[in-house]
């Protein structure tokens, strides 16, 4: 029995193969980043801006990272057809002309299937979700909205720089142009309980959003969250915890939400803790367990609220 729709099955009903993700890094910046909004930025959030950092590090560009990832997943997977991914920073940052210029360069490879735009609710207009919605004819086409928590107190903790009243406006507007949303969040940040992280999954289960990533929240270098979790502010999720407040969560959302991810994905050498996060395998296979043990599955309470 599956138990929550994921992604991959999503896509192997949608195209009857394989379908990989290619990470691109545009070189993009943030505005609660460069002062404009803030010059700290999300507390979790490091140097890389939550990607690969191949732009900032390598200076790789847009067509060189689309070639030497489809060849890694090719080689490691068998994958023949990709999604452009824009995961790094926030990639609606820029002019209109800026933007199809960069979209326009990963799309044009003829592998590429599909566009996924990673960003702000706050970093979203008119004139570039019109942008957005004109690659729908020719690829399958979603944006990425990171809220964290449905909780302004925890947004504001974080240092989010945005409220979730921006967050619904933003799924409104991508909703009008008909281009699907996939939204973020955190569990375990600072002052947040169990019941307040299940809330945030009943207030995104009434909203029309197409998919789902749950990530944990860990420590890496240099951030602002490394400094509470060293001054012992901060007490990371214990592994068991989390795997119950995921299927906790995935209880309460829409049955046919797609479940893009339920772990983090630290790099190995910018992690501090916890130590479980770099076994990403084990904890997908516990949280499967943990379903089974429950007798559980997505959307099981989604009806009752």
């Amino acid at each position: 029995m599956e138990r929550y729709r994921s992604l991959n099955s999503f896509f192997k009903e949608k195209f009857g193969q394989r379908i990989q993700k290619i990470p691109i890094d545009a070189g993009l910046g943030c505005p609660n980043r460069d002062g404009t909004i803030s010059d700290r930025g999300c507390i979790f959030c490091d140097r890389r801006g939550s990607g690969t950092g191949a732009m900032i590090d390598k200076g790789i560009s847009i067509s060189k990272q689309v070639e030497e990832w489809s060849k890694f997943l090719d080689k490691r997977y068998g994958a023949k057809r990709f999604i452009a991914y824009f995961q790094s920073f926030t990639n609606t940052y820029g002019s209109v002309d800026r933007l199809k210029g960069i979209y326009d360069e990963a799309l044009r490879y003829p592998n590429i299937i599909g566009l996924a735009i990673g960003t702000r609710p706050d970093c979203l207009d008119e004139q570039i979700l019109n942008l957005i919605s004109t690659y729908k004819n020719r690829y399958m086409v979603w944006i990425e909205l990171g809220l964290q928590s449905a909780h302004d107190k925890t947004l504001r903790l974080i240092n989010r720089g945005h409220d979730v009243k921006c967050f619904e406006r933003a799924v409104k507007m991508c909703s009008d142009y008909g281009i699907d949303v996939c939204v973020h969040i955190i569990l375990g940040l600072p002052g947040e309980d169990r019941k307040m992280m299940i809330q945030t999954a009943q207030y995104i289960s009434k909203l029309p959003i197409w998919g789902i990533k749950i990530h944990h929240l860990y420590i890496t270098r240099g951030t602002q969250m490394e400094e509470l979790w060293k001054s012992g502010r901060y007490r990371c999720l214990e592994r068991d915890a989390y795997i119950d407040i995921v299927v906790d969560i995935l209880e309460n959302l829409p049955p046919d939400m797609v479940i893009h991810r339920l772990s983090g994905d630290p790099i190995p050498s910018e992690l501090i803790a916890p130590q479980w996060s770099l076994e990403k395998n084990k904890t997908l296979h516990l949280i499967r367990k943990r379903l089974q043990e429950r007798n559980t599955y997505q959307g099981k309470l989604y009806k009752n609220h």
